[in-house]
């Protein structure tokens, strides 16, 4: 059965969501998150018994880390590293170790497509602690460097978001970039979940493998998607 997880710590409001995830990336200190909802973060992930891991992203706060920064690939790896500390110090104060690191935003999507940058987040991941999982867009280079470093990795596929024919993910600026319609999202996530085709955005039809399933806080009807992507998931 495909997992649900989401990113959290970025200011939405995560309490709702968490009875519908398996697993949850949290914002670091880059792109959002500070010490203090990093340990909020944590505290509400252990409510509900979730997994947790690191959601490190460009330190680009104006642009949300949804914009690409032009830095060498030793200063994006000691970025990387950074925030994945910091979120590790807060969740050892607490007795909570971290499962695996999932880039946020603009790294995240470069990251699927350049391997030289993928490759530099898989080894800053790994000679952080190669016990970490590393998740990237299902099939991407991203996904390919985390083996080639030795992690395990979890291919994860999108319940809100629409797809390009080439397996990209449609960027926001586009129109239909968001599935923000519950039911629409749950066929999604259905499909994915049974290695069925889906739609890309043109209509062309594509498969995805995928062992995770992310939904966004900030999506529009966020709360929505979660109940009938997780009734989809779950027979209900």
């Amino acid at each position: 059965m495909i997992e649900l997880n989401a990113d959290i710590g970025e200011g939405c409001d995560d309490r709702a969501l968490m009875p519908y995830l398996a697993r949850v990336s949290i914002a670091c200190g880059g792109h959002a998150g500070d010490a203090a909802s990093m340990a909020a973060a944590l505290r509400l992930a252990a409510e509900h018994g979730t997994v947790v891991g690191a959601h490190p992203g460009y330190p680009d706060r104006a642009g949300f880390g949804r914009r690409a920064m032009d830095a060498p690939r030793e200063t994006i790896a000691a970025w990387v590293t950074q925030q994945i500390e910091a979120l590790a110090e807060q969740a050892a104060r607490l007795g909570m170790p971290l499962a695996h690191v999932k880039p946020h935003g603009a790294l995240y999507n470069e990251a699927a497509h350049d391997p030289e940058l993928a490759a530099s987040i898989a080894a800053a991941v790994a000679a952080f602690d190669p016990r970490l999982a590393l998740i990237g867009l299902a099939g991407s280079e991203l996904v390919a460097a985390g083996r080639a470093a030795g992690l395990a990795v979890l291919n994860e596929a999108f319940a809100d978001r629409r797809y390009r024919a080439d397996g990209g993910l449609v960027s926001r600026e586009t129109a239909g970039a968001l599935m923000a319609d519950a039911d629409a999202a749950a066929r999604q996530a259905r499909a994915f979940a049974l290695g069925e085709p889906i739609a890309a955005l043109d209509g062309e039809l594509l498969s995805i493998r995928a062992e995770t399933l992310c939904l966004h806080s900030d999506t529009p009807g966020a709360l929505n998607i979660a109940r009938a992507v997780h009734a989809a998931l779950n027979g209900g």
